[in-house]
């Protein structure tokens, strides 16, 4: 098996030195906010087994770029708001390389730094789906 020149350890090392990281009991304080979006780039699974934030819009990590590009044919209007964005996934890896690739695009948002992980643990609230029929 072929040796990387970079693994996903140093990737996301390198990209929380770059991003605004926010700590979980801070995050939790901006659920009401309504200058904030909280953005779950978490897969439709994780959402249905653990939960969600309440009041948070799921992205699907693999849309993120195309989403929040007004020339994509796919952009969403949520972007294109003026609000403080918050992005997590579960541990805080993918939101951690998906808010350096944001910021590299020219798009301002910062990320949890502990993920989903911890958000229950520490008092935030959690709803799930409701059950289809």
């Amino acid at each position: 098996m072929a040796r990387l020149k970079t693994g996903v350890k140093e990737m996301v090392s390198r990209a929380r030195a770059k991003i605004e990281e926010v700590e979980t009991m801070d995050a939790i304080a901006m659920v009401e906010d309504p200058g904030v979006v909280i953005v779950d780039l978490r897969d439709v699974r994780e959402r249905q087994r653990s939960g969600f934030i309440p009041g948070s819009f799921h992205c699907p990590r693999g849309m993120l770029e195309f989403w929040v590009d007004p020339e994509s044919p796919y952009f969403k209007e949520v972007f294109g708001q003026e609000k403080k964005f918050l992005f997590h996934c579960a541990s805080g890896w993918r939101s951690a390389l998906s808010v350096l690739t944001l910021k590299e695009m020219g798009f301002e948002a910062a990320h949890l730094r502990e993920g989903f992980s911890t958000w229950e643990a520490q008092g935030g609230p959690v709803e799930f789906p409701a059950e289809r029929a």
